[in-house]
């Protein structure tokens, strides 16, 4: 913050007066722009303009090996404990900062941000304040667009409106409520901006998103702009983007935590909650309407949500003209993937190099991932009649998005000629060849949603000839719905509440996904109460969104971060019985299944809130460190 508010306003970059920078830069009269002609049109207006979309940190890929699931959800072997993950593992929050963090390997922060540099200079404390700098200059200087037409004024306020409250909420979403800055800061006043409450820099997010998604196009191509860069404008901010960000926020804000911090009041905020399904349902009748590019993917095509491969680098989200995934940014290569994140899952022994960081949890699998009729197992190590679960057969009739999320034992993991026949099949039985703390899975499961299981040694999935992209979305339309089922049940209290625009209830947004996957719907024993339902949402979040980042944010706003269950790390561990049948693992049968505890998070109340760095807030005293750090 110091940097970006404080630096840049001293360096005065495109502010009020452009050509004052002569008094005191070496630059030669023909170098200096007016900011009449920098933004009098929009070709000029937009390649200012263009700089914010670098702000978007590409957080899959910042990194040689990346960590962005951050709850219970996920486990680093012991080769890959400099990450942030291990820090929170071990209460250490203030890992975020490149202060504490001696690898570089974070997308928080980073010490030598930069917009124009490469993956490894993009974080989100600098970029966002820098990003907020820059729009609001941006929005000071709208009046001197003159030589432009309505629509093209439009584009570029609705841009700068939408970056400057997507900014503030990426930080207020980890920091609680902040400065809320929707003015260009003179650089002659000292800073006494006070910490608002969330509500108060929700409320403000919200304007800029709502005037944002009054004035941009569902579609860029669809506009006269847009047609000089036509089939080149998928990225660009539009109107479901500005409305998914305005649910988001509003329901953040409705969340327990949220409104804990404003009201001190540890429930939902009923109101903020309806506000949240309203946009949510705007929203979702449009995408709904076929007359957008965006919609939910068959689940055949349920991986190109995450990754492409064989496509020449295509960007991940979309396949044949049907768009689901929301937001996301540009990529500094499309082949940055291939050095670390694809070779990130895969245990060493049929890996590249390091081979295995990062792991699924047991006890998240195991708790969320139930069964193809859609019930929950109660206890994986209980047989369950009312669900079908068999212990014996832990892996058969489960839900359609565990076999395409995870590697469990006795999947065929190499596909092609390998020189290692007896690993072809992952053996993730206690103490077979694919488990271990360094360089193999520490807990009975391996990854494959985010990397295709071909991204091992022998297929070579992640070569160049493969063309492997992976990228995972800040926000898809899946998503979406489970925020809608949220918000509609928590304003209208129960699973049939529904936005009176929209129509839906709250109970057929969830089923709307669940059908997708193949998923038997909600029971109507959940269905009948607004806590078994929110259960049932929480749990379909788990699974749904599973590995893209969302169950820290999840588990913080709703105030079950620090809640003993949620703190633990398990394995789990079984011995294989009878004949291994390779060509259907669903059928291997198991004996001895168990879950061990591999840790546990030992997280208080403060936890809930990152500290910020302590020379922002030893700034002035209007700007406080957050309870506890």
């Amino acid at each position: 913050m110091r940097k970006y508010i404080h630096y840049i306003l001293l360096t005065g970059i495109l502010s009020f007066g452009l050509s004052s920078c002569e008094d005191y830069l070496d630059k030669t009269e023909e170098s200096i722009i007016s900011e009449e002609e920098a933004f009098k049109n929009f070709t000029n207006f937009q390649g200012y303009t263009e700089e914010l979309y670098q702000c978007i940190v590409n957080f899959t890929n910042n990194y040689w090996t990346n960590s962005w699931n951050w709850g219970e959800d996920e486990i680093t072997t012991t080769d890959g404990d400099f990450h942030f993950i291990h820090k929170i593992d071990n209460g250490n929050f203030w890992g975020w900062q490149s202060e504490f963090d001696g690898w570089g390997s974070g997308w928080m922060n980073q010490a030598d941000f930069s917009t124009t540099a490469g993956r490894f200079n993009k974080d989100v404390w600098n970029a966002s304040w820098y990003g907020i700098r820059k729009a609001n200059i941006g929005l000071a200087n709208l009046d001197l667009m003159t030589d432009a037409t309505d629509e093209e004024r439009n584009l570029i306020e609705g841009q700068l409106l939408f970056f400057r409250g997507w900014l503030h909420f990426s930080l207020i979403q980890y920091f609680g409520g902040l400065p809320y800055i929707d003015y260009v800061l003179p650089s002659d006043e000292p800073l006494r901006l006070p910490r608002l409450s969330y509500a108060e820099c929700a409320d403000k997010a919200a304007a800029d998103f709502r005037r944002a998604a009054d004035l941009l196009p569902i579609d860029w191509d669809d506009t006269q702009p847009g047609k000089n860069t036509l089939g080149k404008n998928r990225l660009r901010i539009n109107k479901i983007e500005a409305l998914g960000y305005l649910g988001k926020n509003y329901l953040w804000a409705g969340s327990p935590l949220m409104n804990y911090e404003s009201t001190g009041n540890k429930t939902y905020n009923t109101e903020y909650c309806k506000k949240a399904a309203q946009v949510f349902g705007e929203l979702l009748a449009l995408t709904e309407s076929g007359s957008t590019p965006f919609g939910l993917l068959n689940f055949e095509d349920y991986s190109q949500n995450f990754y492409t491969t064989g496509q020449n680098w295509a960007m991940p989200g979309m396949k044949d003209n049907v768009r689901e995934v929301i937001m996301q940014g540009p990529v500094s290569s499309a082949n940055d993937c291939n050095w670390g994140t694809s070779k990130q899952y895969m245990p060493k022994i049929v890996g590249d190099g390091g081979g295995l960081k990062f792991l699924p949890t047991a006890n998240y699998v195991d708790k969320n991932y139930g069964m193809a009729n859609g019930l929950p197992i109660p206890d994986i190590t209980k047989a369950d009649a009312e669900s079908g679960y068999d212990p014996q057969y832990p892996w058969r009739d489960r839900d359609p998005r565990f076999y395409h999320d995870i590697i469990y034992d006795g999947t065929k993991v190499v596909q092609g000629s390998t020189t290692d026949e007896v690993n072809r099949y992952a053996h993730l039985y206690t103490g077979g060849s694919y488990r271990g703390t360094s360089g193999a899975s520490r807990t009975g499961y391996v990854l494959q949603k985010i990397a295709p299981s071909t991204c091992n040694k022998y297929d070579n999935g992640y070569s160049w000839g493969n063309s492997l992209h992976i990228y995972v979305p800040y926000m898809r339309l899946a998503d979406v719905y489970l925020m809608y089922a949220e918000a509609a049940a928590e304003g209208y209290g129960s699973s049939g509440g529904a936005d009176p625009t929209y129509g839906k209830s709250a109970l057929d947004a969830i089923n709307v996904i669940r059908e997708r996957a193949g998923v038997g719907q909600v029971a109507g024993k959940y269905a009948g109460s607004l806590d078994g339902f929110i259960d049932e949402v929480r749990r379909e979040r788990a699974v749904e969104l599973a590995y893209e980042g969302h169950r820290f944010n999840d588990l913080r706003r709703w105030l079950l971060l620090t809640e003993s269950e949620y703190c633990k790390k398990t394995s789990i561990e079984f011995d294989r019985v009878g004949e291994f049948n390779a060509d259907d693992p669903t059928q291997n049968m198991v004996a001895n299944l168990r879950e061990v505890t591999i840790l546990e998070r030992k997280l208080s109340s403060k936890h809930y809130w990152l500290p910020l760095k302590r020379a922002d807030v030893n700034m002035y005293p209007e700007f406080p460190q957050n309870p506890g750090w």
